[in-house]
């Protein structure tokens, strides 16, 4: 088994150990943004790195675009 330095994700099946030790090393903020919207950051306490962010932010620069409408990311016309 090797050992990871990062932090544990939620969807990894299988955290090594080390990663789960390391699980102190990292803490999560939630930032309002208006009235009723959140992002989600796992910051690294030693270095400040953000880690992962939800909304990630192309999804944020997206919503804050004032022509970008729900659903226009893809072109579904045939």
């Amino acid at each position: 088994m090797s050992a990871s330095t990062e932090a544990p994700v939620a969807d990894d099946p299988n955290p090594t150990v080390n990663s789960l030790a390391d699980a102190g090393r990292y803490r999560l903020t939630i930032e309002a943004i208006g009235r009723h919207r959140f992002v989600y950051k796992v910051l690294d306490r030693v270095t400040g790195e953000v880690i992962r962010q939800l909304p990630r932010e192309e999804v944020e620069k997206l919503i804050s675009d004032p022509t970008y409408r729900g659903g226009r990311v893809v072109d579904t016309a045939v």
